[in-house]
This record gives C-alpha cells, sequence and structure tokens, in this order.
C-alpha cells in the first residue's frame, strides 16, 4: 500500500466556500493538477467519514469532501429560508463544483451521495471521468429492512411510528448501529465517527432539519428509472465497493448494477453501511487500481 508523501499538497487542507449567502465546509489534500475525486457522504455522516481516505490516496489524487447544508461543519440555515430537498442540495453542490472549477472528475457516492450526485452526473455528464459507488441505492432490490420498515410505517402514516424510528437514528444508539451493524471486524470501527455524527445532531435545529429531508427521501425512488437509463445509455467506467451485510441497502443493490453495467467493477465485502471505517485500506487499494486502469477516460 503506498503511502501519502509528506509534502505540502498531501496534507488536508479544511476550507470553506460561500455559495451565495452558504459557507460550506469542505476537506481537501492532493495536487489539483491531479485527477480529481469528489467524495459525497451520507447520513448521518458528513466529510469526516472520508478523513482516512483522504489521507491514503493523497499523494496520487485531488480529493474533495464538502459537508452539504445542515451537515458537519457547513451552515446550517432555518428551514424557513432554506429548501432542504434532494434536488434543492444536488442544485448546491453543483454551485460548489462550479466555484472550485472543477471538471471531468470522479464521483465517489455514498448513501445519500447516491441521489445527490446521480442528479448531478444526470444533468452534466460531461463531468464524469469515473463513478465510484459505496452503498448507494438506485435499485429496488437493493433496499434494505430498515428501508422497507419505514417504508410500511410511511404507507399505513404511521407518523409516530415514523417519527420514533427517525428519532432512534439520530440518536447515539442508533447512529453506531449504522456503523457497527453487519460488520465483521466491529474492533475496526474508531468511535470518533459515530460520536462525531451524534455531536452535530446535537447542534440547535440540526435534527428538525434532517426529519425534513429525510420526509423527503422518497422524491428519490422516480428518479430511479432515469439514472439507470444515465448508466445505460452513457456506461461510464463504475467501481462499485459494497458491505454486502448493511440492513439499509444491503449486497443486492450492488448486484443490480450490473442489469445496466455489465461491466462494471463490482467489489461485495463482508461488512456493512459505513465500509471505509473497516476497510479503508483495501477500497482505497481498489480506486488506485480502478483509476489506473481508466486513466485515459
Amino acid at each position: 500500500m503506498k503511502i501519502a508523501r509528506n509534502n505540502d499538497a498531501c496534507r488536508v487542507r479544511y476550507r470553506t466556500q460561500a455559495i451565495g449567502s452558504l459557507d460550506l465546509f469542505y476537506r481537501e489534500a492532493g495536487d489539483p493538477g491531479n485527477p480529481t475525486i469528489l467524495l459525497l457522504h451520507g447520513f448521518p455522516s458528513s466529510s469526516h467519514m472520508f478523513r482516512n481516505l483522504i489521507e491514503l490516496l493523497s499523494d496520487e489524487y485531488h480529493l474533495i469532501a464538502p459537508d452539504y447544508p445542515g451537515f458537519g461543519y457547513s451552515d446550517c440555515p432555518d428551514p424557513s429560508a432554506f429548501d432542504y430537498s434532494f434536488d434543492y442540495l444536488a442544485e448546491i453542490m453543483e454551485q460548489f463544483i462550479d466555484a472550485l472549477k472543477l471538471q471531468h472528475m470522479s464521483f465517489y457516492m455514498q448513501d445519500y451521495g447516491g441521489p445527490v450526485g446521480f442528479r448531478i452526473i444526470k444533468k452534466r455528464p460531461e463531468l464524469v471521468r469515473n463513478l465510484i459507488i459505496q452503498n448507494a441505492n438506485i435499485f429496488l432490490e437493493g433496499l434494505g429492512p430498515d428501508v422497507l420498515k419505514i417504508g410500511k410505517m410511511t404507507n399505513a402514516q404511521d407518523f409516530a411510528g415514523l417519527d420514533a424510528a427517525i428519532e432512534f437514528m439520530m440518536s447515539l444508539e442508533g447512529i453506531k448501529s449504522q456503523y457497527v451493524s453487519g460488520t465483521l471486524y466491529t474492533e475496526r470501527i474508531n468511535p470518533d465517527s459515530y460520536h462525531m455524527d451524534h455531536y452535530f445532531f446535537g447542534q440547535p435545529g440540526k435534527k428538525a432539519i434532517q426529519k425534513i429531508l429525510f420526509n423527503n427521501y422518497s422524491s428519490n425512488f422516480p428518479r430511479y428509472p432515469e439514472w439507470q437509463a444515465y448508466l445505460r445509455e452513457q456506461q461510464p467506467p463504475v467501481l462499485i465497493t459494497w458491505g454486502k451485510n448493511d440492513t439499509i441497502f444491503p449486497g443486492d443493490g450492488a448486484l443490480a448494477y450490473q442489469k445496466e453495467l455489465p461491466d462494471a467493477e463490482i467489489h461485495l465485502f463482508d461488512g456493512g453501511h459505513f465500509l471505509l471505517e473497516e476497510y479503508g485500506i483495501e477500497v482505497a487499494q481498489l480506486i488506485r487500481s480502478f483509476m489506473q486502469k481508466n486513466a485515459g477516460e
């Protein structure tokens, strides 16, 4: 495994970018002259989930990991003045890409990063060099028991049960379960990860915002066919690394990509939703190999 060289380009820089009245926090590492990987995080995390991967890849790649509005260290505007929807998060991230003048890059998408990223790349396919997909679902086959349980509550209009389920997912116990459930090597899961997420959710207004966005998640399902069509028609180079024991998006979601992408490189790990915590070194090795193989794309 190659280790990032100790020079200024490899060091992580912690920055903010103004998008209108918003200040978006992001982590950056690597030489901007190297191929860029945009890292789009999931729920309930932030760019913090990519901290180790950034260190592992910064010697050869330029890495950018933003926090969405309402997540991590980015601004958290009041919902009365901000549209917390996946449509608008994607619009903000597109403006972020343009503000940093990022072009022809690889998109790493995990969980929420899927619906955010696919909205952008469907609209602007010229931005895509490669796709790296990790437990980010766009097929009905990939909906796990946790998602189906919440779906049943929604369909039954069990609003009290739904609210209790969301509250649990934002509790320390619930966040921890998303990190450790389905893992083979639980001792590799750094407690800093789930404690950091819980800390952010404890900030004023954060839970209310997350509930709004959580309730908007159903807006993604009608978009699945168009994202599938994008993959079928464009056939971008795709690396899929996936924790197959994920109770949110299990391994069937990874295998479903083969329907549209027969040449996709798929690796199922004996792990859970936050694969990088358990298999970060292995995933970094796969990314290096994949990026080198597709360097001419």
